[in-house]
């Protein structure tokens, strides 16, 4: 059996560090928002390259602090891609906005920057952008756009930690960016864990006060705020792996490697484009046949995930928010399919996957 992921094996190399962290959080006796956030803090925004980073309970509440760190007008509309992870139009809809899907393009899966002119309403003020699987966004069009327009910038990079275009990462693009650490990340803790990003520090600012009731003071209110404090314990996990995070992301692009090399051309595999450091927290491919593809593989040992099975305009709870047709998203959600590309897999478990693929063939 080859697994999608093992997070028991993914982890198991950082265990002394991890006994070794959490023997020091045991002893400090200072169990939320200690140094073991700050340090986090200070060294995931010196490695993605901007002045401040702030660490969060997760990913979706990484996302709609931003929006709420913004100040955007009341019943603003946050551009958002069509095919994006439900959390990011959750995000924009808790924090009183109206998400406005923009269609990706076909080839990266990213929001295309040519469609962003047409979505464009009075009422926008915001683009979220979403790195998605592990590739980075065409954001020097996106940038531009979003400046000629007077627009604010979100970047989701949940999926896409250490990606990079020309040696400039996710998360130091946009003017306030949110990151998931959950567990199957390329940077992930062992529990829930997120975190924001920026080079605006009245921004981080207002971050830090969202986070801890609304509080810059203890039992001094200032906003209306939220309790989302990145866990002590997992900001230590945090920091063992992110020392870790480049050889993690150079493995998932060897094992990238051996699909492309290998896997015969009528399945629709990641596109690669010169300047793009692409880390693979996902390795999807298309086929029109995928539920069939699928139980062939889950058949013979071979597990697989779908990312994502039902488009965002077509989940029930978006009935009466997302309006509108969307015939590329439509046709990613029902013809993507994510293989086995986890940093713990070896070389032959991903040669058996391609031999099993070729069978399908």
């Amino acid at each position: 059996m080859i697994e999608y992921e093992s997070l028991g094996r993914l982890n198991t190399p950082f265990a002394e560090e991890f006994r070794a962290e959490f023997q020091k959080f045991l002893e400090s006796g200072w169990y939320v928002l200690g140094n073991g956030v700050r340090e986090f803090e200070i060294s995931y925004a010196q490695y993605i390259g901007t002045k401040f980073a702030v660490g969060v309970a997760n990913g979706l509440e990484a996302l709609v602090l931003c929006l709420k760190a913004l100040n955007l007008p009341p019943k603003s509309d946050v551009l958002v891609p069509s095919n994006t992870y439900i959390a990011s139009i959750l995000a924009i809809v808790q924090a009183g906005f109206r998400p406005v899907l923009v269609e990706p393009n076909l080839s990266t899966y990213n929001m295309d920057p040519q469609c962003l002119e047409a979505a464009l309403t009075t009422a926008t003020t915001a683009i979220m952008v979403v790195h998605l699987y592990g590739k980075l966004c065409e954001m020097e069009p996106i940038m531009a756009f979003a400046r000629a327009h007077g627009l604010k910038v979100i970047e989701d990079c949940a999926q896409a930690h250490g990606a990079h275009w020309q040696n400039k990462k996710a998360g130091a693009w946009g003017d306030i960016n949110a990151h998931s650490f959950y567990p199957t990340k390329n940077l992930g803790a062992l529990g829930d864990a997120g975190g924001i990003t920026t080079d605006d520090e009245v921004l981080a600012d207002r971050v830090r006060t969202l986070r801890n009731y609304g509080s810059r003071i203890k039992y001094y209110n200032e906003v209306v705020g939220m309790n989302s404090r990145l866990d002590e314990l997992q900001a230590r996990f945090l920091s063992v792996k992110l020392r870790h995070l480049d050889r993690i992301n150079l493995r998932k692009q060897q094992l990238a490697e051996i699909y492309h090399a290998n896997l015969p051309d009528h399945f629709i595999k990641p596109v690669r484009q010169v300047g793009y450091f692409d880390v693979y927290h996902i390795y999807n491919i298309r086929h029109p046949e995928r539920d069939r593809l699928r139980s062939f593989l889950s058949e013979r040992g071979v597990k697989t995930e779908i990312h994502y099975p039902v488009a965002p305009h077509r989940q029930k709870a978006m009935q009466g928010i997302l309006t509108g047709s969307y015939p590329i998203a439509d046709e990613i959600h029902q013809t993507t399919l994510s293989l086995p590309i986890s940093a713990s897999h070896t070389d032959q478990d991903i040669h058996e996957v391609v031999a099993v693929l070729k069978e399908f063939a």
